[in-house]
């Protein structure tokens, strides 16, 4: 009769530990969060599954440096990602002071607006529609925008979905 030595059950043992580990080690990320990070590099929750890159900026305040900065960033960007010959989706998301800068009338970046408008589509406008509500109530008429900007029910919602869809959000 042959007898089995401890050591062979040990070295066992700590084989079937060490692959349950290895096990635990892979599943971690997707309990913690990895499913929802696979479903964002997937385009799962958002308009943009053509992009490998998700920017959103945010501007909510009336000064035209910000504006201004805002526009640079999203022309750099989408300029560096074309070298690198990756897609890139920029959404400015407007709210509260920063309407003005998406009212015509008011707009200190209104030329720079129809050049993105006409020459990068890959860079959208969202305008909060309670700011515009506010300004309603304010002004006695909804304020005009420009007609290629989406009204979204609330810019800092807007800003939280595209963080959950993955964007990278950037305040100017």
């Amino acid at each position: 009769m042959h007898r089995r030595r401890p050591l062979h059950s040990a070295a066992l043992m700590s084989g079937v530990k060490m692959i349950a580990v290895g096990i635990w080690l892979t599943l971690m990320p997707m309990l913690a969060g990895g499913w929802a990070t696979s479903a964002k590099a997937q385009g799962a929750e958002d308009d943009s599954s053509f992009a490998t890159q998700r920017l959103a900026l945010q501007v909510s305040v009336d000064d035209e440096a910000v504006m201004r900065s805002a526009l640079d960033i999203a022309a750099n960007v989408s300029r560096f990602y074309s070298d690198q010959a990756e897609e890139v989706d920029i959404r400015i998301v407007v709210f509260g002071p920063g309407m003005t800068m998406l009212r015509p009338e008011m707009s200190p970046v209104m030329d720079r607006l129809k050049a993105f408008d006409q020459s990068m589509p890959n860079v959208s406008f969202a305008a909060c529609g309670n700011t515009l509500d506010s300004l309603e109530r304010a002004e006695g008429a909804r304020p005009e925008i420009v007609e290629y900007a989406d009204v979204v029910e609330a810019g800092v919602a807007e800003l939280m979905r595209l963080d959950q869809a993955g964007y990278t959000i950037v305040k100017p």
